[in-house]
């Protein structure tokens, strides 16, 4: 047999049947002791992985199910730990009751921080995680160990939010040579109780790319947008609730993130008018409509402006 016979023979034996194709993923399950976020980051080369392997519920847990993915270890591995099974019990028992478990791989973490990841010894080359309190980082058909390494250190060392720490593993996976195969999607979702839109889900950032040449790049640029979104709809759900005060802190937030997009400015005068501080909502809605003018005939009407009706700078600024 040719060298190049062989190397054929070798590839074929180390590739996913063309009917079962093989979910190669490098990705992190983790949670922030202090806000107590839950949350999977994962890339990828293959279409919408954010279809297949995230799964998270606030209070409750996160999984990545990967490699040859069974799904319903999502929302299995969910059921589980809300029972009380810690992530290794919760492991232990959906591999026995699966067909192929040599062939999966999984992370999870619950919501006090105790994580467990498992490889299947069937999962194509390179293989294989790392866990610790709060994360798991797994991943296969990676490049090499020096990427779940990567992942683990960067998400240790980064500071900031749970989210700002996940998209840092993934960058670092990228950059210790990441899926073998190339690149091609990504996902980052994260959640905490009634942070969703209009506090009715758990959703506080539910990010795609399912199909672009530098993933990557196309996460962290929607990633700013979603951090933004999320202290925005916190500080709005707030104001909602009659916490004006409690509201002020994010929407501030999502104002500093998001400088010159209207919207934002909008509802940052409107809370900062119920919280008292008429003068600096008069500033945010001067800037809210300079940046759309078209805003001035619903501050016109808008009972939640109410309180700066009569005054000149009010009346000159809508009319």
């Amino acid at each position: 047999m040719t060298l190049s016979a062989l190397a054929l023979l070798l590839s074929l034996l180390s590739s996913p049947p063309a009917d079962q194709p093989c979910i190669a993923t490098f990705s992190i399950v983790a949670r922030d002791s202090v806000t107590g976020e839950l949350g999977v980051a994962v890339a990828s080369r293959f279409f919408a992985v954010g279809s297949v392997v995230p799964w998270a519920k606030a209070d409750c847990g996160a999984v990545a199910t990967q490699s040859f993915a069974n799904t319903s270890f999502g929302w299995k591995g969910l059921e589980l730990m809300g029972n009380g099974l810690s992530p290794r019990d919760a492991i232990n028992r959906l591999l026995r009751e699966d067909d192929q478990p040599e062939k999966r791989q999984i992370g999870m973490v619950d919501d006090q921080g105790n994580a467990a990841t498992y490889t299947g010894s069937q999962c194509v080359a390179w293989a294989g995680g790392r866990s610790g309190r709060n994360y798991a980082v797994q991943g296969n058909i990676l490049a090499g160990e020096a990427v779940v390494l990567g992942m683990e250190r960067a998400f240790l060392t980064t500071e900031g939010t749970l989210a700002n720490r996940m998209y840092a593993a993934l960058l670092e996976g990228d950059k210790n040579g990441g899926d073998s195969r190339g690149k091609q999607s990504a996902a980052l979702l994260v959640v905490k109780a009634g942070a969703g839109y209009g506090g009715y889900t758990d959703r506080a950032i539910d990010i795609r790319v399912d199909d672009h040449p530098d993933p990557f790049a196309e996460l962290g640029r929607l990633l700013n947008f979603a951090q933004m979104n999320y202290a925005w709809n916190e500080g709005w759900t707030l104001f909602t609730k009659k916490k004006p005060i409690d509201a002020l802190s994010h929407i501030e937030r999502a104002a500093r993130m998001a400088p010159e997009n209207p919207e934002v400015l909008y509802d940052l005068a409107v809370i900062r008018l119920a919280a008292g501080k008429s003068n600096d909502a008069l500033e945010a809605l001067e800037q809210a409509l300079k940046y759309n003018p078209k805003l001035k005939k619903q501050a016109s009407g808008d009972s939640d402006l109410s309180g700066l009706r009569g005054n000149p700078l009010f009346e000159q600024m809508v009319h």
